[in-house]
């Protein structure tokens, strides 16, 4: 019985410290790839319920000072299926 709870625990915890980690590129520009980069993040729980989610393009070009956006990509960071991060990534100048 005690090898039993022992294999199960085993199993929960494994499972709870694997995760996935997805970029996607979403759109590019006609502008050359600059050196600024500008992040904007937020935070799912069980897949619909978000906290603090404003992955806007918007507001990563913001954040990284950009005017010219030349590529956008998108990450999405899946813990277990609990916890989600996700995140607009903006590079140009």
């Amino acid at each position: 019985m005690k090898s039993l709870k022992l294999i199960a625990l085993l199993a929960i915890a494994t499972v709870a410290a694997t995760g996935c980690s997805m970029t996607v590129p979403v759109g590019a520009t006609g502008n050359d790839v600059g050196s600024k980069v500008g992040e904007a993040s937020g935070k799912g729980f069980l897949m619909f319920l978000n906290f603090g989610v404003d992955a806007s393009v918007q507001s990563a070009a913001k954040n990284g000072g950009i005017t010219k956006i030349s590529t956008v990509d998108y990450k999405m960071d899946n813990m277990a299926g609990l916890m989600q991060t996700y995140t607009c990534i903006v590079t140009g100048e």
